[in-house]
This record gives C-alpha cells, structure tokens and sequence, in this order.
C-alpha cells in the first residue's frame, strides 16, 4: 500500500515525507547512573538505534538529557508525565522531542505554555493513547473499553488540544499489548490523518513473544505504509529491540542495508548439518553491508529450484555443496571451507 505521511523533523532525523522508517529505544537505567546511561545509548546508537528516549520526571532526568545531548549525535527524546516543568526545562536543554500526554497535565494554560516553549525551539511533540491511559469519557463511549475506536479517538483528541494552541508538529503514537486492537486503532487514525505514526506494540513480552508480536503488529502495519518510527519494546537488554526493529524492516522490505539469509526448514532429503551452518552463515555475514540475498539449502531440489531467487547460495548434496549465483549452478565444493568460499565470493560482488 503506498501512503505517505507528512515530515516532521526531530533533531538531525526527518521522518515521514517517503524518508526511512526510524528506529527508536529507550534507555532504561537509573537516572542517577548518568555514565551508565551513556554507554547504553552508545551501545544502542552503534547497533543502528537512530532516536533514542529517556524519562524525565525530574531534575535529575533534565541534567541525564543534558549529559547524553553532549555524547551522542543522535537525537535524545524527553519523556515526560504530568509536569509540565519539565518538558519546558527538556526543551531547554536541548531535547529534540518531547513525549507528551497533554491530558495529563492540570490545566489549558500549561499546555499551552509547552506548545508555545517547543514551537519556539522548533521542537515536535510526540502525542498519543495506550489501553491504560484513555480518558475517563471517551471509554464511557465505548462500553468502558479501550477499543480500537476509543484509542484513535484518544489520539485525535491529544492533537486537537496542542491544535487549539497552534502548535501543529506533531507525532502520534497509538500503542496496545493487544496486537489486533493496536493495528486497528493505527489504522483508523491513518484513514483520518496524514500526521507520522511512532509504532509498536507496548508491553510486548520477553524476548520470544515480545518479537512475534511486535513484527506481527508492526510489520503489518509498515506494509499499510503505516509508521515513520518504530519501536520494539521488549522486557530485554535495548539492544535487542534495535536488532528486531532492523529484522522487522528488512523482512518488510522497507530496509536493504546488509545481507538477508533465507534458509530451508530441511527434510529427508537433507544429507547435511543445514540448521549448524545456517547459523553460522548468518553469524558471519552479520558485518556485510551489502543488499544481497543469501540462500543455505539442505538439497539440490530446494537449491538451484527454491533458491533462485537469492543472489548466491549453497545447497547441501552428498558430502558436498553446490555453489550458485541467481539460481544457475557453478561448482561443486567439499564440506570443509565452504564458508570461506561463500564469504569470498561474497566479498567480490
């Protein structure tokens, strides 16, 4: 589905606009572990994290977003609930974003003085619902559940609030643990506004289930070309969820920046250690920059056949692999070095 959201710029990033679908985290180390939190925002920046955010709920939190504006070059989002002081202390320490639930704050006036505060510094403001904060009267509407239709509607209405104060950059993020509920609520927020989604599906899981469901919920909607930002919330070190942000991308087609290894499930036919080498074929091209398809094959039915597709592959035979490049057979190699011969002829396209 082709549909293109506006842009929006956060910090050094524009998202929407047909730009990249950014990937985000969020660090979650104590705030008065300042170093701590630096080096997990560097790990996660390495691992390809290019927006990362931090609570706010204190000065502490505002002297922690100070520290990593100064150590990381990509933009820092300020997290912030209830007080409103501290989106306006965020902005002026150079926040790049400000997460926001204007609803939570005590009055018209503050909310007004945060749009005024981020529209000055040219600073977005990131808006939205989950099934734990819609308010009080838009649930009565809906049968007192935090249906798809109360939480785009919870969205709509944290839009119109900053609206009415002029403020008009702005990011929306509709999140739920249950996954057919939060695609349905994204949707319908997209069939009403071209304004960028921030993605994902909240409070996930662990690492197993917290993956399938967030690339069931997200990949469906990136292939609705739904979402400029994503995240993959997992009760996990972060730097899981910027590996399976980037696996959600690459499987959706929406990024080709390293190899893709497509491998068989094996069967009878298999007279080779399929499920071994695969692993070690993905471990190995983990550092290859390049959009190329590889294929591990277990025989030459799936080989040359199923794996034509790949721009180079091996499928396993008896006590040998048959080397190919888009699906036409070259040579014949023994077991032994078969990933140095791969990594080789990899190296050279």
């Amino acid at each position: 589905m082709s549909r293109i959201e506006k842009e929006v710029k956060i910090g050094n990033v524009i998202i929407g606009g047909g730009h990249p679908v950014a990937i985000q985290s969020m660090l979650c180390c104590a705030l008065e572990d300042i170093e701590g939190n630096i080096a997990q925002a560097k790990a996660l920046e390495q691992a390809g994290c290019e927006i990362v955010r931090v609570t706010v709920p204190n000065a502490q939190g505002v002297k922690l977003l100070s520290s990593l504006k100064e150590s990381l070059s990509i933009p820092v989002v300020a997290d912030i609930h209830y007080d409103y002081k501290m989106a306006l202390e965020s902005v002026a320490a150079g926040a790049d974003k400000i997460r926001l639930n204007p609803g939570n704050l005590s009055s018209p006036e503050q909310v007004k003085m945060v749009a005024d505060a981020c529209r000055q510094a040219g600073v977005p403001i990131r808006v939205g619902a989950n099934s734990g904060s819609v308010a009080a009267e838009v649930l009565a509407k809906h049968g007192g559940l935090p249906t798809a239709a109360a939480l785009a509607e919870s969205a709509m209405a944290q839009v119109e609030m900053l609206r009415r104060f002029d403020f008009e950059d702005v990011v929306v993020s509709i999140k739920a643990s249950h996954v057919p509920t939060m695609v349905e609520a994204c949707r319908l927020f997209a069939a009403q506004s071209d304004i960028p989604q921030h993605i994902g599906v909240t409070e996930a899981g662990t690492l197993r289930m917290g993956l399938v469901k967030s690339a069931v919920g997200i990949g469906s909607l990136l292939l609705d070309g739904i979402g400029s930002t994503l995240r993959v919330s997992l009760t996990a070190d972060p730097v899981e969820e910027i590996r399976a942000a980037k696996d959600i991308l690459l499987a959706c087609g929406l990024r080709r920046d390293r190899v893709e290894v497509v491998s068989c499930p094996t069967c009878g036919r298999c007279k080779v250690d399929v499920l071994t080498l695969a692993d070690k074929v993905e471990q190995m091209v983990s550092d290859i920059r390049k959009p190329l398809t590889v294929a591990v094959m277990g025989c030459v039915v799936n080989g040359v056949g199923e794996g034509k597709q790949a721009d180079i592959g091996i499928a396993g035979g008896d006590g040998e692999y048959l080397l190919f490049k888009k699906g036409v057979a070259l040579k014949k190699y023994p077991m032994e070095g078969i990933l140095e011969v791969l990594r080789e002829e990899l190296e050279s396209m």
